[in-house]
């Protein structure tokens, strides 16, 4: 399949569509119609339509518009994207559309297409173009994830040792959870930050913590973007044999910082079956992010938990947290707005942390 910015697109006027001289109108030509869109993916989906038997030989291409659908909240100064024209030797339908160039995942779109007949002489007789149909790409499979996974890996360095999770907020937050909640943080769901494609953006409920130490210290930083007040709660209280650990996201934010989104959750939780479905599963005893390992130099049983020194963790938990478990205190360091990755947005230049279908 190759571009074809030639033709006509299906909102330009009768009188456009006379001045493009490589293209005769035919009646005969019959208009797709009763288009179907199936096995979408992230970059590819399959396109069919309904043609009568009587003109099939005659059909020797299949021109097909795609546009992104606008969004009305978008920037109506920033340059829109330009329009997808294709042109496809007429094939047995289904047909398959693919193409991470132009096709993003979690993105609506609009398709339309035309049947073509080429002439001896070059031209194409086309027939009008079909009603335009919507549909929605899907979000990264677990084989996309996989090659995140991967990338991920390549970058995230030496384990150290860590011995608590914590969670910043603001003081009104931990009121709330107390005096509304039961005393409980409660999961909420996960907001658009990292990856466009992300499975669980948007779907995912879990509440977010933070694992990463201070090189000279080996104790969490003093300094937060999300609140100066901290939940502290032992590694062992949310990571242990009987939690399952998954691979969520790898990003960054047009600086030099890398994430990685990891999920814990409780064997056989709700969260559990909804990771298990759409995301990669991690050995927790052997990964390059985050280990619960037992020490078995102490001979007593008790677990070592090491966290990757090279990548920024933010791990998402996905039940509910009794502050009873743990300390709430305020830290002695400030509150560091910019570092928040708050519906933070992936950048798309970045080779470290992109792979090759969509952002």
């Amino acid at each position: 399949m190759r571009r074809q910015e030639k033709h006509t697109a299906p909102d330009q006027t009768e009188s456009n569509k006379s001045q493009d001289s490589s293209i005769v109108e035919m009646e005969e030509l019959p208009v797709p119609q009763n288009i179907k869109i199936s096995n979408i993916t992230c970059d590819s989906f399959k396109i069919c339509w309904d043609m009568e038997p009587r003109v099939k030989e005659r059909i020797t291409h299949y021109f097909i518009d795609l546009n992104k659908k606008e969004n009305k909240n978008s920037n109506k100064f920033k340059h829109k994207d330009v329009p997808t024209k294709l042109v496809a030797k007429a094939v047995p339908l289904p047909m398959t559309v693919r193409g991470h160039w132009f096709l993003s995942p979690r993105t609506e779109y609009t398709v339309a297409v035309q049947t073509a007949s080429k002439q001896s002489d070059g031209d194409y007789a086309v027939s009008e173009w079909s009603e335009i149909i919507d549909f929605t790409t899907a979000d990264y499979s677990t084989v996309h994830l996989t090659q995140l996974l991967e990338k991920a890996e390549v970058i995230a360095g030496r384990m150290l040792r860590f011995s608590v999770f914590y969670r910043n907020q603001n003081k009104e937050y931990f009121d709330q959870a107390r005096e509304v909640h039961g005393n409980h943080m409660l999961p909420a769901v996960k907001d658009n930050s990292g990856s466009h494609g992300s499975p669980i953006s948007g779907k995912l409920k879990g509440l977010y913590f933070s694992c990463n130490t201070e090189f000279n210290t080996g104790k969490p930083p003093q300094d937060s973007p999300y609140g100066r007040t901290r939940f502290e709660i032992q590694a062992e209280t949310l990571f242990n044999p009987k939690t399952n650990l998954y691979f969520g996201d790898f990003y960054c934010m047009y600086t030099a910082y890398h994430y990685v989104i990891l999920v814990l959750a409780p064997q056989g939780s709700p969260g559990d079956d909804f990771c298990k479905a759409r995301l990669q599963a991690l050995d927790i005893t052997n990964n390059h992010f985050l280990t619960c390992t037992v020490d078995e130099e102490a001979g007593d049983g008790a677990l070592v938990f090491r966290h990757a020194q090279d990548v920024i963790l933010e791990v998402i938990y996905t039940e509910p947290v009794d502050l009873a478990l743990g300390t709430v205190a305020e830290i002695s360091g400030h509150q560091l707005m910019s570092l928040s990755t708050v519906n933070a947005k992936k950048d798309p230049s970045c080779k470290t942390c992109n792979i090759s279908v969509g952002r």
